[in-house]
């Protein structure tokens, strides 16, 4: 089993660069043309901040791009929130996230989406964690619940559950901690004694892994731009460049990760500098009430 992971595609409803020269699309564009020579694939999932703005337009020109993508390669796509989208016209655009095919889902009283696929013998599992107006993550005890049920018996080749905000972060950063998921410990529960295989997230624009509860938990690059932690301690760097991940799942033994990078010659190209002040400002704003 073979995954294309993405995330983080920030498209606008606007096309073209944006104030940092930036053109959402064409990333997408570039890390799709780039990728499309990786022999094996068997499904792309992308893990939230598909749209800047939560526009219907944005949703649209994404779905129309990973369509023409996965129609090529003969495979499905499975998309979930972040803390950028609006859950309501992702809905009406992108439905559950999986081609309105899912085995099941949940819809919330709240709107939230999560739902079920299985390929190859693998169960792929999207949860939301956006919390609207916020950075930070979150999954509700109505999702954690139906989580557990829907675990309850095992699939053919284990699990895997893609979600935006990693229960994961770089000891000493700061805006990872502050705006990563915030309950980690009962998500950790939920999955216990489960099989679930891995863990997919994204929203912290590099490749990060580490476990939950002893499960794999693997975070990739964004791809309209990443984050150089080579700055100076409290502050933090966006650079160019375009990036996604492919995951390996072998049907005996732990998955595998590795990154790609879209060709471009201002690949690493810093895109802005926020200083600590502005750092900080970010996760008082963004992050949890004290």
């Amino acid at each position: 089993m073979r995954i294309l992971h993405l995330s983080d595609t920030h498209v606008r409803r606007e096309t073209g660069a944006d104030a940092r020269g930036v053109d959402a699309r064409e990333s997408l564009r570039r890390i799709l043309h780039d990728c499309a020579e990786i022999p094996g694939l068997d499904a792309l999932v992308l893990t939230g901040d598909v749209a800047d703005d939560g526009s219907r337009e944005a949703y649209a020109d994404v779905r129309d791009l990973l369509a023409a993508f996965t129609r090529e390669q003969g495979i499905p796509a499975y998309v979930t929130t972040g803390n950028h989208d609006e859950r309501h016209a992702f809905t009406q655009v992108l439905g559950t996230g999986h081609a309105d095919r899912p085995i099941t889902h949940l819809e919330s009283a709240d709107g939230e989406r999560a739902a079920v696929s299985t390929v190859r013998g693998v169960r792929i599992v999207t949860l939301d964690s956006l919390v609207p107006g916020k950075g930070y993550g979150l999954l509700s005890r109505t999702q954690l619940d139906w989580l557990r049920a829907v675990l309850a018996g095992p699939a053919p080749h284990g699990t895997v559950v893609a979600f935006h905000h990693p229960p994961i972060h770089v000891p000493g950063v700061a805006v990872q901690r502050a705006l990563g998921l915030q309950n980690p410990a009962e998500l950790a529960e939920a999955i216990a004694g489960s099989d679930v295989r891995l863990l997919l997230c994204g929203h912290f624009h590099l490749q990060l892994t580490g476990a939950l509860g002893g499960v794999p938990v693997w975070v990739t690059p964004g791809v309209v731009n990443r984050i150089d932690l080579t700055a100076a301690h409290g502050t933090e760097r966006t650079v160019r460049g375009a990036s996604a991940s492919v995951v390996d799942l072998p049907e005996d033994g732990p998955p595998v990760m590795h990154t790609v990078h879209a060709h471009d010659p201002r690949a690493g190209a810093t895109l802005h500098h926020a200083d600590a002040v502005e750092v900080s400002e970010i996760i008082a704003k963004l992050g949890p009430e004290p």
